[in-house]
């Protein structure tokens, strides 16, 4: 499966820890966090779980929300 990543702006505070786990996924720009990039699953998973305001969300191809 390829999750695609994508973040919730209204929920994203910049803590920045998605970029810490997956630099070459996520930056910070100003005050949300963006997607620039793909990885694979597990560190997406482990990028999203990291987020303490769970404002990664994770759809399949399908676009079926896999996490949260």
């Amino acid at each position: 499966m390829t999750l695609v990543p994508t973040i919730d702006a209204g929920a994203c505070a910049a803590h920045g820890d998605c970029v810490d786990v997956a630099p070459g996924v996520f930056v910070l720009s100003g005050d949300v966090a963006e997607v620039v990039g793909t990885g694979p699953d597990d560190l997406l998973l482990e990028a999203a779980e990291a987020c303490p305001s769970v404002a990664i969300v994770l759809t399949d191809p399908a676009g079926t929300q896999v996490y949260p």
